[in-house]
């Protein structure tokens, strides 16, 4: 038994919200009970303690869209590197890092991508993932640094035209596989840390040739995780290349939408697409500083949102802490509408619901509150109080206050990863000192010098 308190305690339970001074007790990977401490512990003694200093004890965040392929770019300047529009950044930047990773490489990024938001309170990430050098084994390998540093983790590979058809088809395959294998581990080992989905790039870079071989392959196994429209790229494609069908039209033909699906960014879609989209139940996810970066738009998710669609909250990669996107999401919303008074309830839906709901639609667990019978994904955040706080406010002090950085303990499924600030069930600094000589290969190899 483990018993996380001397907190203050946020359960996003409708029945419990807040507690001033309360702790949650867990049973394995799920709690069991959330109340007064001195109760808990005298209900389970020999129990294992985890102090939280006076802290918030809150559920763990979830990341609905990444990018672990980009895990070893911090730092990095390509030589010839200066792109003045979207397709350019991938053509000079993305892709270029993609086509030289190695499994090693894809190994060294997930370790930094999953270090880095477990340090953030983030323990469950949805992965998009490229790495057309080395395709065959790459999800595989993932889920590996996944299970060893304890991180629950829906991973999928982007199919893509761009390196041509052997190329595709070795990330149709690999998706296959590996969906294949999450679903087998799931019915056979009630394996609630890997899920799959089926990944795809864009429509600019999948022809209907692709995308009906990515319905095939999959055959109905899991849901489609394809970016639509980030870039102009999708909307002048459509036009030129496939006879004026919107993207979004396209997926519908190719049988690719549908209430397990998520579509990321979707900022140039039309009304009509709007339409499909909440017809099908098809999800979104929103990346709001990606798309910032990236000079790319504002998403209409206000629209979105008024209109019945599910949206989620991501982060391409941007960042590792949730809490920075939740409030990006908020000023650039505000700033797109000129209205200071919109998007408050929509952003809070976004990371405190909806990204729940995804969890909990690919792991088959209660995510997203602190109650008996929920997974047991937990932080704790070092939060000194010089305002009021209480259940009346919360939202309020997550969106103005906290930040990723204030974590200071993560649970995931029960296990103990970083307590107190240090990694307790691994060794960061060996893990580090590896990750580093495999980015020194990939930027030498990119800009073709030592480093």
């Amino acid at each position: 038994m483990l018993i996380v308190g001397n907190g203050r305690v946020i359960t996003r339970d409708a029945e419990k919200p807040y507690l001033e001074h309360g702790a949650v007790a867990i049973d394995g990977d799920t709690i069991v009970a959330v109340g007064d401490e001195a109760e808990l512990k005298a209900a389970n003694p020999g129990y294992e303690y985890v102090d939280a200093h006076g802290g918030v004890i809150m559920p763990g965040l979830v990341n609905c869209h990444t990018h672990i392929y980009s895990g070893l770019a911090r730092g990095l300047a390509i030589d010839g590197c200066n792109p003045t529009n979207f397709l350019e950044n991938l053509e000079q930047q993305w892709w270029k890092i993609d086509d030289n990773l190695t499994l090693d490489g894809t190994r060294a990024s997930a370790y930094a991508t999953i270090l880095d938001s477990l340090r953030d309170g983030v323990t469950t990430i949805f992965d998009h993932h490229a790495s057309f050098c080395e395709i065959p084994g790459s999800l595989f390998a993932i889920k590996d640094v996944a299970a060893e540093l304890g991180m629950r983790s829906c991973l999928c590979y982007e199919v893509s035209d761009r390196r041509g058809p052997e190329k595709r088809d070795q990330s149709i395959a690999e998706n296959a596989e590996f969906a294949r294998w999450a679903h087998d581990a799931r019915e056979k080992d009630n394996d609630t840390m890997i899920a799959a989905m089926f990944g795809g790039h864009a429509t600019f870079t999948l022809s209907d040739e692709t995308m009906d071989k990515m319905a095939e392959a999959n055959d109905g196994l899991t849901g489609f995780h394809i970016h639509v429209c980030e870039g102009m790229n999708d909307v002048w494609d459509s036009r030129k290349n496939r006879g004026g069908i919107p993207p979004v039209e396209r997926l519908l033909q190719h049988n690719l939408l549908g209430p397990d699906t998520m579509l990321g960014h979707c900022i140039h879609v039309t009304p009509a697409e709007m339409d499909i989209i909440k017809d099908s139940g098809t999800w979104l996810v929103n990346n709001p500083e990606s798309n910032m970066g990236n000079a790319v738009g504002c998403a209409p998710v206000l629209e979105f949102m008024r209109r019945g669609i599910p949206v989620c909250m991501g982060t391409d990669a941007y960042t590792h802490d949730m809490l920075e996107s939740l409030k990006v999401f908020l000023v650039i919303q505000r700033h797109n509408a000129a209205m200071p008074n919109v998007g408050w309830g929509e952003a809070m839906t976004m990371l405190f619901k909806n990204n729940y709901a995804m969890a909990s639609k690919y792991f088959g667990r209660t995510f997203g509150k602190l109650a008996p019978g929920a997974a047991a994904d937990v932080i704790v955040m070092d939060y000194p109080v010089f305002t009021p706080f209480s259940g009346d406010n919360i939202d309020g002090h997550m969106l103005f206050g906290m930040m990723g950085k204030n974590c200071r303990t993560t649970i995931v499924n029960g296990r103990v990863l970083y307590k107190d600030r240090e990694f307790v069930a691994f060794d960061e600094e060996r893990i580090n000192a590896w990750t580093l000589e495999q980015s020194k290969k990939l930027w030498g190899t990119l800009n073709h010098r030592t480093y």
